[in-house]
């Protein structure tokens, strides 16, 4: 009874310890960090954002304390910058201080700091530039980048007639179609539409995402701490996570026994190329978990954004008829109806490609970006952050900000046309954010996106089981990112 009574008094003293501390920490930083609610101790600030709605909490803060301002996830302070001005002070004028990778729970789990994305200081700055690198080898190369994706889009279009304009789920097709673009450079080949292990990859990836924008997903990027030994869908998440890089893990011995280091075909031969070359330096960034982790990172972000953003763009084009009627018309007449599409003739394509853009900003796959990190103590709009501060920086305010479209709650192509009907720039436009740590992969996501919507619409019209008026689709996003409802549509050749 004694031993009981006295493990009872250590833990209410830890625990208290831990609360004083937390509430002096808060209280030495108040009047220095940006103004925001006041957190309670283990809870911050959980109890005053909508579960299911965690961007939407954001905003309706950002209206009360302003485009800068502090919230606690849990224990975790994070500060949150809304709209243009604000991001584009911290990721483009005070770049450097804001270029580390902030927590990001449910990835953490898996990537724990390897790989390009979810990396910081040294380790990124190599294997981004490693990456940049290695697709401009690829994108002047024999197939070229264009190439891959042409080819690619002449299977999907080929998968699609053979549908006969029943009513389908896009995404399945557009999964594996876009999912393939990106394999054929990291894996040197494509896979069947059918290949069993192919289709778990993509479902993996799937669930992942949905866990991501779920309110469980948005619970646990709070209380991952605890959630984590917890059961729940987390453990699932974590499943398909360690499935994904077996999967990643597999591809690479594969192409470790099919390696010639005077030719190399795809992404893994160069960065094994790379690895044997530094192979004596103590410092090097180039083993094989970095080359695992690395290969993962662009194949999950080049198998789900490109293809969320088409299947969202789709949605509108059926809601908006004389919109297709306009892209079909301007197709015919620079491209034909025979020809493939090529990038080059984006330039010749002024309203298809405000289209494409204004689907972008519809859609806004993630509104919140990836959090942001400071690299050391910053000051900021007379704000102090003290270094390791995470930084969310609201990339779904700049989209649907009205100061730059007119009408931001609208699906209108117009917002990136000029009174001649020539695109005109808008600098709110990031839906790759923007600074350092923007999507490395921007280049040929839009070529694909370009290639792959230009080919589809040039080949198809759209149906849809619903009426105009009946098809729901929600411009407000559902956490740290959003995915697609679900649905079904036809697709009739021309």
């Amino acid at each position: 009874m004694l031993d009981f009574e006295l493990i009872l008094v250590a833990l209410l003293a830890c625990l208290s310890a831990v609360v004083l501390k937390s509430v002096w920490k808060h209280r030495s930083l108040q009047g220095k960090l940006p103004p925001g609610p006041t957190p309670l101790p283990f809870l911050g600030n959980y109890l005053q954002l909508e579960k299911n709605e965690m961007y939407n909490s954001l905003v309706k803060m950002s209206r009360h304390y302003g485009p800068v301002f502090t919230i606690h996830l849990g224990t975790r302070r994070v500060v949150v910058l809304y709209g243009y001005n604000a991001v584009k002070e911290a990721l483009v004028d005070q770049a450097k201080e804001f270029s580390g990778r902030g927590q990001q729970a449910t990835f953490d789990h898996l990537f724990k700091g390897y790989g390009v994305a979810f990396s910081n200081g040294e380790c990124t700055k190599q294997l981004k530039h490693f990456c940049l690198s290695t697709l401009r080898e690829f994108a002047v190369g024999k197939p070229s980048i264009e190439e891959r994706i042409q080819e690619e889009a002449s299977f999907l279009i080929g998968a699609l007639r053979s549908t006969h304009g029943a009513f389908i789920d896009p995404t399945i097709y557009l999964n594996k179609t876009v999912s393939n673009i990106i394999s054929s450079i990291l894996f040197g080949d494509r896979f069947d539409y059918e290949d069993k292990e192919f289709s778990s990859a993509l479902r993996m990836i799937g669930e992942i995402m949905n866990f991501a924008s779920s309110p469980t997903g948005q619970l646990f990027e709070i209380f991952h701490s605890v959630m984590k030994y917890l059961p729940g869908p987390q453990q699932q998440a974590f499943k398909n996570m360690q499935g994904l890089e077996h999967f990643i893990a597999k591809k690479v011995e594969q192409n470790q026994r099919t390696l010639d280091p005077s030719s190399p075909q795809n992404f893994i031969h160069y960065f094994l190329i790379r690895m044997q070359e530094e192979k004596n330096n103590p410092n090097t960034e180039f083993y094989m978990k970095n080359l695992v982790m690395t290969t993962l990172d662009l194949f999950f972000s080049g198998s789900k954004t490109i293809s969320l953003t088409l299947c969202f763009g789709f949605l509108q084009i059926i809601r908006h008829p004389d919109v297709e009627a306009k892209v079909h018309e301007e197709i015919d007449r620079v491209i034909g109806r025979h020809r493939q599409p090529k990038f080059e003739d984006r330039t010749k394509m002024p309203y298809t490609e405000a289209v494409i853009r204004e689907i972008q900003r519809y859609s806004n796959i993630g509104p919140m970006g990836l959090t942001h990190r400071v690299t050391k103590d910053t000051m900021f709009r007379d704000f102090f952050l003290p270094k390791g501060t995470d930084v969310i920086c609201m990339l779904g305010s700049l989209l649907n900000d009205p100061k730059f479209f007119s009408a931001p709650e609208d699906f209108n192509p117009q917002h990136f046309l000029d009174d001649q009907g020539q695109l005109k720039r808008i600098d709110a436009y990031v839906p790759f954010s923007m600074g350092k740590r923007s999507c490395l992969g921007k280049g040929l996501a839009t070529m694909e996106l370009f290639l792959l919507f230009t080919t589809i619409m040039q080949n198809f019209h759209f149906k849809c089981p619903l009426e105009t008026q009946d098809i729901k689709m929600s411009s407000k996003p559902q956490g740290f990112t959003r995915v697609t409802p679900n649905f079904t549509m036809g697709f009739l050749p021309r």
